[in-house]
């Protein structure tokens, strides 16, 4: 919904009526994960997409169904069905599309404060029942300091509320399974949590010239990034457009006073030992999910030989992606950027980066 906020925060404050679709689970290999949404106005608008182009004319259909009802629908489309290949659904796996109706004042009133937390950058979750259970539609939503609505009764607003809190620390969103009350291990109610997390952050260490190419891509790739160097002649605003923030501060210093969790990206650019030898050992000792550190085969031996004499051991070293990026053969600093984010993105969903046409099997990945 992250992507619709500006149509969604229009169609509410105008009274349009609207239903949205949301891909709440997905089997097998599908174009995208739970989390995309799609949303239809009364009279046809359309904005976002579930599918990329395979189904959305199905769910098209069955916005205007459930605006003219009032009642939410979930709609598997797969290979395996029918209707598949009516809809175009040729990739191999089945998605599940949950359909709520938002055409009363009431169904809307949650929207506004949900939208003002994603806008500013507040940590919050949707909850939402999924039909053939009592409480189809209930919502609850929850953030960090409490949690509003109901889903029914208080035991299932607990654990609920407990899982929506685990997901959003790891940046994840999905459908869990309840009893009526709440109890663990049991699939009475079916519940959809999508969690809306701060952007994931991209530390780019080093003002050159790649450091630039690679602040493009991250932003483009949703990350919130920051670009650090000591060189107060080079981390400057004018040089970096397209990132979030700049600071001059030296690197291992900046990124000690800076919170990393397990959705950080570090990309270290600099290839200068005073530079990337305190960095890094102050970057092996927080939890971030990727850390790639650019030079030469030469430097990366220099490299791991100076860490080493800085006390840190082999299984430490072989969290670092060095030399950084796959092997696209990239030349410039923008097709090297292209070869750094392609290793993020295999680094996150667990690719092998090579030729899809080699392979057989899946081809999307949604594990975290």
């Amino acid at each position: 919904m992250r992507e619709l906020l500006s149509e969604l925060r229009a169609w509410r404050e105008a009274g349009t009526p609207f239903a949205l679709a949301t891909v709440v689970s997905v089997r097998g290999s599908a174009p995208r994960a739970p989390g995309a949404a799609m949303a239809v106005t009364a009279d046809g608008a359309v904005a976002g997409s579930v599918s990329g182009g395979c189904v959305e004319g199905a769910v098209y259909e069955v916005a205007g169904e459930v605006l003219a009802s009032g009642s939410p629908q979930l709609q598997s489309y797969g290979i395996s069905d029918d209707e598949a290949f009516g809809v175009g659904l040729t990739c191999g796996g089945t998605i599940d599309v949950l359909v709520v109706p938002f055409a009363a004042a009431a169904d809307r009133a949650w929207l506004g404060p949900v939208t003002d937390s994603i806008t500013r950058g507040e940590p919050v979750a949707v909850a939402t029942v999924l039909p053939d259970a009592a409480a189809a539609g209930a919502r609850l939503v929850v953030r960090a300091d409490g949690a509003q609505g109901s889903l029914g009764n208080e035991g299932l607003d607990a654990a609920v509320t407990d899982d929506a809190r685990g997901l959003l620390a790891q940046g994840a969103t999905g459908r869990q399974w309840y009893g009526v009350r709440g109890e663990r291990r049991m699939q009475d109610v079916s519940v959809f949590i999508q969690t809306y997390a701060p952007p994931p952050r991209m530390l780019v260490f080093g003002a050159i010239d790649h450091a630039a190419a690679t602040a493009r891509i991250g932003s483009f790739l949703g990350y919130r990034v920051t670009v650090c160097d000591a060189r107060p002649a080079f981390a400057t605003r004018e040089r970096f457009p397209t990132a979030d923030e700049v600071v001059c501060a030296w690197p291992h210093t900046y990124l000690s006073d800076t919170e990393i969790d397990g959705r950080t990206v570090l990309c270290v650019l600099t290839h200068d030992p005073k530079f990337d030898v305190p960095l890094l050992v102050a970057a092996l000792a927080t939890p971030a999910a990727y850390i790639g550190v650019m030079g030469s085969r030469r430097t990366h031996l220099d490299r791991i030989a100076r860490l080493r004499e800085e006390g840190v051991d082999d299984s430490d070293l072989a969290r670092l992606a060095s030399p950084v990026g796959l092997d696209l053969g990239a030349r410039t600093p923008e097709e090297t950027a292209v070869s750094i984010a392609a290793e993020i993105i295999q680094h996150r969903w667990g690719g092998t980066g090579r030729p899809l046409g080699e392979l057989s099997g899946t081809i999307h990945h949604h594990q975290q």
